[in-house]
């Protein structure tokens, strides 16, 4: 199988170029760290529990309200709602002041280092980030008030896989009126678990939007928890630091942002896969390529199963996570001799166990396979920040250069066929070089899963942690941990808290902007008087001899 932290595989090891970096050896045991340590921690805590505060307050006036806004109703807090641009200073200064405390966080989840954070240190951390979060308006997008809306329905007994909120509740329905417009006439494209559990949790909120604005994000924080509880556990079979994992994957702004203060159920259907691979994982024995098969350990095959089980419903919540599933077959045949015979009798039974529970999800929530249909949904939407948009939308500008007319409309479901066909085959090369000991499983799951993400139409910035969050727990290089934190320190400023673009009024964004960089700068000016080390160049003392 070999994905333990003891099992480094010799035969990886002796692969050539850049596979054999993405096989690291058993972590080194880190000491812990030392006062002037402590105290910079204690600062990047403080610092980016600030950012946190800003942030809440400046939702308050500049988030995805809903359109009837209680907060006008309540004395003080609505004088956010009447200076916009304001609260949208104090947003932006908040995003980036908690981007910049992770960046220095980061000094003590190097896996280089002599001494890190703890794993306890680093959970308390990302709590006291997410904290002042998680009692404010949505913010960077209105998709929880779709969750609403199609919740509702399923509790009244309707069908949101052939209704849209207008439809099935009426246009002048609260519930319906908090929808973006583009989504207000169309189905439901999540998995039947995560609606039947809104369904439940609609009642719960007699139609109040913040109670069941409240109620989504706490299914969110559910994935959230089970991120935390699987990344540092997946790291340290994987040869990963779990450290650097929980940092990378956990505490990464993206999270904070879009899946506790974007409620996004993304963060649901991520935490039941990575969970599910942890607990199938659990109990299987390490074997090294090359090696004679150890015997069944006592439970192996009831862990397998439970993995199975949950990564299936992740899959009823998001059909993304279904890739971890023939990623996973191929960890229980490499955990065998590695031969095709290996990953046949590892895939009947567990497409089996998946089919089987599908099917009694699907069924005993009510709302069979409705969804299957309405999984494109999404796809209406084209993103600025889609490589696969933004070639089409090139191709209808050369298409009028040239006095062919503007055919972005027509070229947009070809390459996004042809981005699928990407993926596709991404993800076959990788399913077949881990199948062949090239790769950890994982890490092609991790790269399978990001193609799939970044070719699609409607790349929102959310969804690149479908990637990060696998990889965080196993590519164990520099240079992915370097490519992971661009991406991570860039994508969150793409969005504006609320959700809009502003178009129209283009003044707004630039002076927000000017205001949150005095902010942040001054923030960070104190950060260094309180602790000098912080932004310091790491000493060679402090790092492991190579």
């Amino acid at each position: 199988m070999g994905d333990h932290p003891a099992q480094r595989d010799k035969d990886e090891d002796r692969a050539a170029g850049s596979v054999a970096t993405l096989v690291p050896g058993r972590p080194h045991d880190p000491e812990p760290l030392d006062d002037k340590e402590l105290r910079g921690l204690n600062v990047v805590r403080r610092f980016g529990a600030v950012g946190s505060l800003f942030l809440a307050l400046g939702s308050l006036g500049a988030g995805a309200a809903p359109v009837i806004n209680p907060v006008q109703e309540i004395p003080v807090l609505r004088l956010f709602t009447r200076i916009p641009m304001v609260s949208l200073a104090m947003g932006l200064a908040g995003m980036a002041i908690i981007v910049l405390s992770w960046l220095l966080l980061g000094r003590f989840a190097q896996p280089a280092r002599r001494r890190l954070a703890t794993q306890g240190q680093l959970a308390r951390t990302i709590a006291l980030w997410c904290a002042p979060l998680l009692f404010i308006p949505p913010l960077f997008s209105r998709d929880v008030y779709s969750y609403l809306a199609q919740s509702e329905i399923v509790a009244r007994g309707m069908d949101p896989y052939s209704l849209g909120p207008a439809e099935a509740l009426g246009v002048s329905d609260p519930l319906t009126s908090g929808v973006s417009n583009m989504w207000r006439e169309t189905p439901a494209p999540y998995g039947p678990l995560l609606l039947r559990l809104g369904g439940w949790l609609a009642p719960l909120s007699s139609g109040n939007i913040v109670t069941g604005v409240l109620l989504q994000r706490g299914l969110a924080l559910i994935g959230v928890i089970l991120i935390i509880w699987a990344l540092p556990r997946l790291a340290r079979r994987f040869g990963v630091q779990p450290a650097t994992a929980l940092w990378l994957g956990a505490a990464n702004p993206l999270l904070i942002f879009h899946f506790v203060a974007g409620a996004h159920n993304d963060a649901l259907a991520i935490g039941l896969m990575v969970a599910g691979l942890e607990v199938g994982l659990q109990r299987m024995p390490v074997r090294f390529k090359n090696d004679e098969p150890p015997p069944p350990a006592k439970g192996e095959l009831l862990y397998i199963g439970l993995g199975v089980v949950l990564i299936t419903l992740g899959v009823a919540v998001k059909i993304n996570a279904i890739l971890a599933l023939p990623f996973f077959t191929v960890m229980v045949a490499r955990r065998w001799h590695g031969r095709i015979k290996d990953l046949l009798t590892a895939a009947v039974p567990m497409a089996l166990l998946f089919g089987v529970t599908l099917v009694a999800v699907c069924y005993g929530t009510g709302l069979g396979f409705g969804w299957v249909g309405a999984l494109g949904t999404p796809g209406l939407v084209r993103s600025w920040i889609s490589p696969t948009s933004e070639l089409a939308a090139l191709g209808g500008v050369l298409g009028i250069a040239l006095g062919l007319g503007n055919h972005t409309n027509a070229m947009v479901p070809i390459l996004g066929s042809l981005g699928y066909l990407v993926a596709g085959a991404v993800t076959v090369k990788f399913l077949w070089d881990s199948f062949k000991w090239r790769y950890r499983p994982i890490i092609g799951l991790g790269v399978s899963l990001g193609a799939v993400m970044v070719l699609h139409v409607a790349l929102q910035p959310w969804y690149l942690l479908w990637a990060i969050i696998p990889l965080a727990a196993a590519a164990g290089t520099s240079r992915f941990r370097i490519a992971a934190t661009i991406v991570t320190a860039v994508l969150p400023f793409l969005l504006p808290t609320t959700g809009s673009t502003f178009e129209g009024r283009g003044f707004v964004l630039p002076f927000a902007w000017a205001a949150a960089g005095v902010v942040t700068l001054l923030g960070l000016f104190i950060v260094h008087r309180l602790s000098p080390l912080l932004l310091s160049r790491p000493s060679p003392e402090h790092s492991v001899p190579a």
